[in-house]
């Protein structure tokens, strides 16, 4: 089910961004504020055409999907990997080999080699 969410998630990104650069931007009205007579820059923009409608839904989905996966983000894992697999009860015990020493020198000097 999240895969669905993700697909969904991803396409509704992409389309957001499709549409929105579709759009003609509003700041191209304003030149006119300055000796014109257009008042849309400041005033109410209409009903809006559909792909005005088409942003507001496919945000709507938008916000449904980012909570899904937000929720789905926050469950807890019950499951481990570990589970009904047997482990020994105590670890084995390790051999080691013993560590021999070296002896040391009877005058408490250490050996100088031979002369040739």
């Amino acid at each position: 089910m999240i895969t669905a969410v993700v697909i969904v998630h991803i396409l509704v990104c992409i389309s957001i961004v499709i549409v929105v650069l579709l759009q003609q931007g509003k700041g191209a009205d304003i030149g006119a504020v300055f000796g014109g007579s257009s008042q849309t820059v400041f005033g109410a923009g209409g009903a809006g055409n559909i792909l005005t409608k088409t942003t507001y839904a496919l945000a709507t989905v938008f916000f449904v999907t980012s909570l899904l996966l937000a929720y789905a983000s926050t469950r807890r894992v019950t499951s481990s990997i570990f589970n009904g697999r047997s482990f020994p009860s105590s670890p084995a015990p390790v051999k080691s080999a013993p560590q021999e020493r070296p002896a040391a020198p009877a005058g408490g000097r250490a050996p100088t080699p031979a002369n040739h």
